[in-house]
């Protein structure tokens, strides 16, 4: 039986002190146990880019000089430029380019201090002529240095098929060139590229993941964050852009949306391997960017607000 005569205050403080190291010790563990404290592997190599798309209405040496000036390491290719004197946009690498120019523009990129990562195909896998324009876009990307290049489209009905076979022919030249084939959902889900991928089976032919196309497209109905994990293991790439529902109904830059970015990132976040992260909306919901310059703001906050979020995953 204890005698409490004998209890002094040393003994109390001991004690409590034990009862708290206990409880620190179980916070410890039970924290341990929370995804994010379990990474799988080396930290990802996340690449923050933005694309030329933004600066679509300007010269294409104003989207360029814009980015670097916006703080980027990283460039994606859009797809056109209003360029002086001309009443169209001229597109940024031509269809049917020679790889010679395409090698000029990722050199000027890098004289800037841009790295190109991604180039847009500019065709659906299901165009009468996608395996001529694919495989001329794959011999453009790798003499401009760039590791991926980008197609997108429905996959409903005959398509899908017709997608396996195709890049099942060009997985291998992807892969002879150094280049990834990755394919990103236009109206419908991850899940369905990632089956599609896993379908094909060539590593030259994997996924770029684009939540605020989820969220757009779907109207809300599917959660991104949950489609995602249908596709992670597959996915070497995405294109980044936000969506809300209200005060409108837009598309717009990271963090100034409904989708969480931090879970998005969390199931890719300890791959080891590259992973570009290309902006290709940067805008701010409600609110039109007028001058170049809006631009440039816009794109130096997506950037920011991307390196706190790789920061907190990775901390």
């Amino acid at each position: 039986m204890t005698d409490f005569r004998m209890i002094n205050r040393r003994t109390l403080l001991q004690s409590g002190a034990a009862a708290w190291c206990g409880l620190a010790l179980r916070g410890v563990l039970l924290a341990d146990e929370t995804p994010a404290a379990k990474p799988a592997g080396p930290p990802t190599k996340f690449q923050i880019a933005c694309m030329t798309l933004p600066y679509s209405q300007y010269p294409l040496e104003r989207a360029l000089t814009g980015i670097q000036g916006a703080g980027y390491k990283f460039v994606a290719w859009g797809t056109s430029h209003k360029e002086s004197g001309e009443s169209k946009g001229v597109p940024v690498m031509a269809a049917d380019a020679p790889p010679q120019r395409a090698k000029e523009l990722g050199q000027r990129c890098r004289d800037l201090g841009l790295e190109p990562l991604m180039m847009f195909s500019g065709i659906y896998p299901e165009a009468p002529n996608a395996i001529e324009i694919l495989t001329n876009r794959i011999v453009q990307a790798h003499a401009a240095g760039i590791p991926q290049v980008l197609t997108f489209g429905h996959t409903k009905g005959p398509n899908r098929q017709v997608w396996v076979e195709r890049f099942k022919q060009l997985g291998p030249i992807a892969r002879d060139h150094g280049v990834v084939i990755v394919v990103k959902q236009h109206g419908e889900t991850g899940q369905l590229t990632g089956e599609i991928v896993r379908e094909v089976g060539d590593d030259g032919i994997m996924v770029n993941y684009d939540a605020g196309n989820v969220m757009d497209y779907t109207q809300g109905k599917v959660n991104p964050l949950d489609d995602f994990k249908t596709c992670a293991m597959e996915t070497r790439s995405f294109c980044i852009k936000d969506h809300r529902m209200f005060p409108v109904n837009q598309d717009c830059g990271p963090g100034l949306g409904e989708i969480d970015h931090y879970r998005l990132l969390h199931p890719v976040a300890f791959t080891g391997r590259p992973m570009p992260l290309c902006c290709e909306n940067i805008s701010a919901p409600n609110i039109r960017a007028t001058t170049p310059e809006q631009i440039d703001a816009l794109a130096r906050r997506a950037r920011e607000f991307l390196e706190i979020v790789i920061q907190g995953l990775h901390a």
